[in-house]
């Protein structure tokens, strides 16, 4: 029998009970449904350090540098997966640290870039954001993008992954958040009863349609 194809999961958050580690395993279990080995990679309680090391430091005259064995232990993990799937809130626009340095550290010279051909070349990936915007703000639009140009084209397409996309969870903490032209910060109520539940089942359910898209590409 076939071994499945494997499917890496990379969850970004400092908290255990976060929104983003749910929808992790919302992401893992749609992936296991679509036949897929699943490999959660919960940085959080895997302890990574975010920070660079000297040992991690890219060396531009040696591509072939050894970096340390917790980073190969990543670097193997990302290597053994057929789709990459890392979920994470957005924070300033942008990756939080936990996986911003994940990045750094493990998608490394000589490993994800700096060669002919491309290491990665043939994987797929999602990058799913949480964010507290509601997707109809004006500001909404703009942060997607730069997320995408960021992590999309910036690291996926960089390293040879050309099959890749962004998207984005919007109004996370079920108070609508607004930015007005002028910069003022609006926050609504908070969602209540049969309506958040609702909100955070629909927030799933999106989330599960997004992986149903990656695997079906």
């Amino acid at each position: 029998m076939a071994a499945k194809p494997t499917a890496l999961v990379v969850v970004a958050h400092h908290r255990a009970d976060s929104l983003t580690a749910h929808i992790g395993g919302v992401a893992a279990a749609r992936l296991e449904k679509a036949g897929y080995a699943v490999d959660l990679l919960d940085l959080r309680a895997e302890g990574f350090d975010p920070r660079m090391t000297v040992a991690d430091q890219p060396d531009w005259n040696d591509r072939d540098k050894v970096y340390s064995p917790e980073v190969q232990s990543h670097m193997d993990r990302i290597l053994a997966a057929e789709l990459i799937v890392p979920v994470f809130p957005v924070y300033w626009n942008s990756a939080p640290a936990l996986l911003k340095g994940w990045i750094d550290r493990v998608w490394n010279y000589g490993f994800a870039y700096g060669r002919s051909k491309p290491r990665l070349a043939g994987k797929r990936m999602l990058w799913l954001g949480l964010a507290g915007a509601v997707q109809d703000d004006d500001f909404a639009p703009w942060m997607k993008e730069t997320l995408d140009r960021v992590l999309r084209e910036g690291v996926s397409f960089y390293n040879g992954i050309t099959e890749a996309s962004l998207e984005v969870l919007y109004d996370v903490e079920g108070e609508p958040q607004y930015v007005d032209a002028e910069g003022n910060f609006t926050k609504g109520e908070a969602l209540t009863g049969q309506a958040r539940l609702s909100h955070y089942e629909a927030l799933d359910r999106q989330a599960a349609e997004y992986v149903a898209k990656l695997v079906s590409a």
